[in-house]
């Protein structure tokens, strides 16, 4: 697939993306997703790991390698992760009720990031939620942990700046699918535990990266 293709693609899928919630009154599992960078073989490894709520304690971790979908082209992230990623979601043994990508949802030049990929192929409540800014401009954000502010790209909102720990720099929070904003936030805040990023993103980097070990059945 050609990168205007892949353009094309996003824009065609981008009404697909539902911004209700469809979250269980009860969840039980989150999951986090992440992928390695390629190794010398141009071969990347993606992992999702299974938390369990409100503990998050490793339910499951799902490996997948391959190489990646097309090559790196700003933008056009979720072609390049997703096919590894799905993979890996595919060998689950259970079920997640959400899941938190380390990526943009919405909040990407397309209203179609990673998160926003994963959510309609996975068919699962998901949340982008990524580490920098793809899009949008936000106005002053206090330091105080749970601070936030709204992101706005052409006179909308696609996301939320978010400060998860005091005086640290915020992620950026979007809907991905089957969940809406507000929600979104309160559920990267529950997962963070006093660091910058959500449990599941953090757990999800290391399997990623080969140290953390598949959870037992």
């Amino acid at each position: 697939m050609s990168a205007a293709e892949a353009r094309d693609l996003q824009r065609d899928l981008a009404p697909r993306v539902s911004c209700q919630s469809a979250l269980p009154s009860d969840v039980k599992y989150i999951a986090g997703t992440d992928i390695s960078p390629p190794d010398a073989e141009g071969t990347v490894r993606a992992a999702v790991v299974i938390l369990e709520y409100p503990g998050l304690q490793v339910e499951e971790v799902s490996l997948a390698e391959g190489p990646p979908g097309m090559p790196y082209v700003p933008g056009l992230l979720s072609f390049r992760e997703t096919p590894v990623l799905v993979k890996a979601l595919e060998s689950l043994r259970r079920t997640p009720d959400l899941i938190i990508v380390d990526g943009q949802g919405l909040a990407h030049p397309r209203s179609f990031g990673v998160a926003c990929h994963v959510g309609l192929i996975a068919d699962t409540p998901t949340i982008g939620c990524g580490k920098s800014r793809l899009t949008g401009r936000h106005g002053p954000l206090p330091e105080a942990a749970g601070s936030r502010a709204e992101l706005i790209d052409k006179g909308r909102v696609v996301g939320m700046a978010v400060r998860t720990r005091t005086g640290v720099s915020p992620v950026f929070v979007s809907v991905g699918h089957k969940v809406d904003l507000s929600s979104a936030v309160q559920w990267v805040l529950a997962c963070c535990r006093g660091r910058r990023i959500p449990e599941t993103t953090r757990l999800a980097h290391q399997a990623a990266a080969g140290r953390l070990a598949p959870a037992k059945t």
